[in-house]
């Protein structure tokens, strides 16, 4: 059994700004915030890593209150634990050097956790022992004394991806599919960026959370190394016996005018293309459902998600789990989707072994966080790079069925690196 301290004392400050003043103290540090809702927990120092949360028992400490005293008991907060799972933790390709540099760790805690979500604002300090009262206090008086933040416009320079490579894997992937290897497959592109002067995670994350892109933004720093971006996919949500997922797959472009976005997307809901490689996704995320939950309504027909720059297929899911099944247990069952393997998923990862020339690390990957009482979120790592204060790499993917253009499929790609590069301000 793991005991674990935890002390939760309500905050007023801007989680972002608070994030700001305090990472500076932190090489490890962790953000899963959602842009749209009040669910958004932000943190920094690694308390312990764990296998399992299945053994965890948490000591709830009034240490440490500080000005605002002892948080009512029914706002008291569970220790929260992040998790980065990489797409396919057994590939034997090597990924690039600064994925390969992070280490293999299930769930994260912590000793800071700036948390936002439906019972307010909270500070969390996590150890191992006794929370120590003024490191609490400390930190709150730099959290009320955190100055508005400021974006920084980072300049930078891509380097063009081998075209003659797309191709080959564009000839393999419909090949398989001619052959009746895989119905869709889901091949992914990454280009090499160098920027114009240092930039650190934190104007990154800032750049992410004040922009226009749409979604959930991720953050996993280990060392001096970084992955980070603003994916729009849900993977799947759990709060008590309440489970949520998200089938997205079809794409189109946003046009110039509201105009030319709603017929775009009309097109997009009438091509039989992406409406079968939509329903793929559904049916592994209905079929996963059904198995473990009861109460699951699923619509049976999409509607659109539309992002900065890209507009998608998108069908909401919704359960009631059963007794017994994790949130992990849900992650692992529903990752990955045909949305960023293919299908058949295991015959789609195995082809994406042989044509992709490298490991994805935890681009597709499923992150989240999952708090102690066993509730939380995933959600597939999409438009992310990893980077390391100078440089790094952008990943982007596309789902390639039979009637697939390869021309088509590149840009479409191309359109979703722009996530990942508004990171770098809209200036850069």
């Amino acid at each position: 059994m793991t005991k674990i301290y935890t002390c939760n004392v309500p905050i007023e400050a801007d989680l972002v700004d608070a994030f700001c003043v305090l990472q500076k103290g932190f090489t490890d540090q962790f953000v899963y915030y959602d842009k749209q809702r009040a669910c958004r927990y932000m943190g920094l120092g690694r308390c312990i890593a764990l296998p399992s949360l299945r053994e965890v028992e948490c000591e709830y400490g009034s240490e440490g209150a500080g000005t605002h005293g002892t948080a009512d008991a029914a706002a008291q907060q569970p220790p929260v634990f992040f998790s980065f799972n990489r797409f396919d933790s057994t590939n034997p390709a090597p990924a690039d050097e600064l994925m390969a540099s992070f280490p293999r760790l299930r769930f994260m805690l912590p000793e800071i956790v700036l948390i936002e979500n439906e019972r307010g604002r909270f500070l969390q300090v996590n150890s191992l022992g006794p929370v120590y009262p003024g490191r609490v206090a400390r930190f709150e008086r730099l959290c009320a004394q955190a100055p508005a933040r400021e974006a920084v416009a980072i300049p930078f320079t891509l380097e063009p991806d081998s075209r003659a490579q797309w191709d080959a894997q564009m000839v393999a992937a419909l090949g398989a599919i001619a052959a009746g290897r895989v119905s869709k497959v889901v091949l992914s592109r990454r280009k090499r960026l160098t920027a114009a002067h240092p930039f650190s995670s934190k104007d990154l994350l800032v750049n992410l959370i004040d922009g226009d892109g749409r979604g959930t933004v991720l953050l996993y720093r280990y060392a001096d190394v970084f992955f980070c971006g603003c994916t729009p996919e849900l993977l799947v949500r759990k709060q008590g016996d309440r489970v949520e997922s998200m089938c997205l797959a079809g794409t189109c472009p946003v046009g110039a005018t509201p105009e030319a976005s709603d017929a775009l997307a009309a097109a997009l809901m009438a091509d039989g293309k992406n409406r079968a490689e939509h329903d793929y996704v559904v049916q592994l995320i209905r079929g996963v459902l059904d198995r473990v939950c009861y109460d699951v309504a699923v619509p049976a027909a999409p509607e659109i998600m539309r992002l900065a720059h890209v507009q998608h297929l998108f069908t909401p899911a919704r359960a009631r789990v059963l007794a017994g099944i994790t949130l992990a247990d849900l992650m692992e069952d529903l990752h990955p989707t045909p949305a960023v393997a293919g299908t058949p998923v295991g015959e789609a990862r195995m082809l994406l072994r042989a044509i992709e020339p490298y490991s994805r690390g935890f681009y597709a990957g499923a992150c989240g966080f999952v708090d102690a009482a066993g509730d939380g979120e995933f959600s597939v790592a999409l438009r992310t790079g990893v980077f390391d204060g100078e440089g790094g790499w952008v990943y982007g993917g596309c789902g390639i069925v039979a009637e697939s253009d390869p021309d088509a499929e590149y840009e479409e790609i191309d359109l979703k690196l722009k996530t990942i590069l508004s990171a770098f301000g809209k200036d850069a």
